[in-house]
């Protein structure tokens, strides 16, 4: 069932939570809540394994809204992100017109423009839960891409104009720490540190991903 974000309040939001097996804390509620009322991209950070990336999958699953993913890398640039120009099928078109004697006219048209995780985001008609994993891994100037969509959710390609979300994606971005974000992101965000959940959270945990587990052996790994 599709629930509207923005309209559930924090006890409602933690329950709806629990209910697809994610037992957040009452910190992490409040994040979440504040991100879905307020509109912000929500950064997330903490030890690997604390269940940073489970939160944009769990989103998914409660709004009802596609999840869309875009894994960091180092390397990773804005054409592997945002969009890029299929030039094969460009190269086509100049052939076909040649060879019937037609010109070829404009080459930069959405019908030849390959839509990448961001640009999928900002025109999904219904909105959509974007999860940008591992930012830390990517380029510090990998961040400067980012800007304008974590800003305003709109990304401008010159030879189209800007492309403006009708309704804007939610947005979940998760770093280990493995370097410094720029303060220009952070500021463009809410953000929470997800620490090792407390004992009696954890047993909840496991008892949901291994449902029968005996007791003695939840105590011994909690």
């Amino acid at each position: 069932m599709t629930t509207a974000p923005g309209l559930l309040r924090e006890r409602e939001l933690a329950t709806a939570l629990e209910a697809q097996g994610y037992f957040a804390d009452e910190g992490l509620c409040t994040a979440i809540h504040l991100a879905l009322r307020l509109g912000r991209p929500l950064l997330l950070e903490g030890e690997p394994g604390v269940g940073k990336t489970e939160v944009a999958s769990v989103l998914s699953r409660v709004t009802g809204l596609d999840l869309i993913r875009l894994q960091c890398f180092e390397g990773l640039d804005s054409g592997q992100a945002l969009y890029e120009w299929d030039y094969p099928k460009q190269l086509l078109q100049v052939r076909v017109a040649e060879s019937r004697g037609q010109a070829v006219g404009d080459l930069y048209r959405e019908e030849f423009l390959l839509r990448r995780p961001l640009l999928r985001a900002v025109q999904a008609e219904r909105g959509a839960v974007l999860l940008i994993d591992e930012i830390d891994r990517a380029d510090s100037e990998f961040e400067a891409f980012l800007l304008e969509f974590l800003g305003d959710f709109q990304i401008t390609i010159p030879e189209l104009g800007t492309v403006r979300a009708r309704t804007p994606p939610i947005v979940v971005l998760t770093s280990n720490r493995t370097r410094e974000l720029h303060d220009a992101l952070k500021r463009r965000c809410l953000y929470h540190w997800i620490a090792f959940p407390e004992p009696d959270r954890e047993r909840a945990i496991l008892r949901t991903a291994v449902p029968g587990l005996a007791e003695q052996a939840a105590e011994g790994l909690v």
